[in-house]
C-alpha cells in the first residue's frame, strides 16, 4: 500500500471496490509527532489499486479528512458519511463529524452533500437499491465513567439519505432505535447480501456467536442462526458477504508440544478458519485455508471488502 499502515500506524480506513479497482479511503494516523498525544490525525488521502494493471495510484483526496466512517458505492460513485480521528491506541478519544461527500470515479471529483443530522462515527453504510444510502449505528460524543474513563455514547438508530436518479439528493430520514435499551450496547459487525435482481438487500449482523437479520418493516434485528463452532476470541473475527453467502473468519493455530518453540510454531501454522452460511438454503459449511500472509490476521483491526473480477 502507498499509505504504509506500519509507518504512521494508519488504521480505521475503509476499503471498497468499484469495477476491477480497490479503493483505500481515509483513516487515522498516529506517531510521536502528534499533539496532543491522544488526538490522532485523520487522513483525507484516497488510493486506488487496479487489478488490471496491478498498480497503485493516488486519486483526489476527500474534502474532509476522516476515519471510522460509513461508506458505500452507487453507480460508479463513493459516498462517505461522518467519521473522525478515532485511533485503536486510544479508547474513546478523537474527533467526530457529520460531513457527507460523494466521489465521482469518472470525473475524479468530490462533491459535498447535506450533512448527517448529528455527528456520527464508527457507523456502517450501505445502499438499498440505487435510491437510499443507509447509515447505521456508530457513536457520538463520549462520556466519562467515575470522571476518569472515557466511554462512547453508542447510537441504536439509523438514518437514510434519498439518492435521486438525476444525481441529486434529498433529505435525511431518521429511523428509530433498532433495539431496546439493555438488549445490546452497540451494533455488531454488519454484512450486506445484495439482491441479484437489484431489490432490497439482506442485512446481517454478527453479535458474539449469533447472526441476526435486519427486518426493515419492524426496524428490529431478528435472530437468524448461530455459528456452529464457537469462537475462541469473539472480538477478533471477520464477517463479510461473498456470492450470496456470509463468511465468518477467524485465525486458528496449530499445536506444538515443545513449549519453548510454541510462539514461533503458532506464527508459522496460523490458518484461516471460515464458517460459511447460506441464508437462502439456511445451511452451514466450513473450510480451513492458508492466508498469503507471514503473520496471522488480527481481525480487530483488519479492513476487508469483496471485489468481483
Amino acid at each position: 500500500m502507498p499509505c504504509n499502515p506500519h509507518v504512521y500506524s494508519l488504521c480505521n480506513f475503509v476499503s471498497v471496490s468499484v469495477g476491477s479497482c480497490l479503493y483505500v479511503v481515509g483513516g487515522a494516523g498516529f506517531d510521536t509527532r502528534s499533539f496532543p498525544l491522544d488526538r490522532p490525525s485523520p487522513s483525507s488521502a484516497v488510493f486506488r489499486f487496479d487489478f488490471g494493471t496491478f498498480k497503485w495510484e493516488g486519486v483526489l483526496p476527500m474534502l474532509s479528512p476522516r476515519g471510522s466512517f460509513a461508506c458505500a458505492t452507487n453507480n460508479g460513485s463513493l459516498v462517505v458519511a461522518g467519521g473522525g480521528s478515532r485511533h485503536t491506541m486510544f479508547g474513546a478519544a478523537g474527533s467526530r463529524m457529520s460531513a457527507v461527500e460523494m466521489y465521482d470515479v469518472e470525473r475524479d471529483e468530490w462533491v459535498a452533500m447535506e450533512g448527517l443530522p448529528r455527528c456520527r462515527a464508527g457507523s456502517v453504510g450501505f445502499m438499498v437499491g440505487e435510491d437510499e444510502f443507509w447509515v447505521m449505528g456508530g457513536y457520538g460524543e463520549s462520556r466519562t465513567v467515575l470522571g476518569v474513563f472515557p466511554v462512547d455514547e453508542c447510537y441504536r438508530d439509523a438514518v437514510v439519505l434519498e439518492m435521486k436518479k438525476d444525481g441529486g439528493v434529498g433529505k435525511w430520514r431518521k429511523v428509530g432505535d433498532m433495539w431496546e435499551e439493555g438488549e445490546r450496547r452497540r451494533l455488531g459487525r454488519v454484512a450486506v447480501v445484495d439482491d441479484v435482481k437489484g431489490g432490497v438487500p439482506s442485512v446481517f449482523m454478527l453479535d458474539k456467536s449469533d447472526i441476526f437479520r435486519y427486518d426493515m418493516g419492524s426496524n428490529r434485528w431478528r435472530k437468524e442462526t448461530s455459528i456452529p463452532q464457537k469462537l475462541t476470541d469473539e472480538s477478533s473475527v471477520g464477517f463479510v458477504a461473498l456470492n450470496g453467502e456470509l463468511h465468518v473468519m477467524s485465525s486458528v493455530h496449530g499445536s506444538d508440544s515443545t513449549e519453548n518453540r510454541k510462539s514461533r510454531q503458532h506464527k508459522r501454522s496460523a490458518s484461516l478458519f471460515l464458517q460459511i452460511y447460506h441464508p437462502q438454503k439456511m445451511i452451514w459449511r466450513s473450510l480451513i485455508t492458508k492466508p498469503p500472509f507471514q503473520q496471522p490476521l488480527d481481525f480487530k483491526t483488519t479492513v476487508m471488502c469483496t471485489i468481483r473480477l
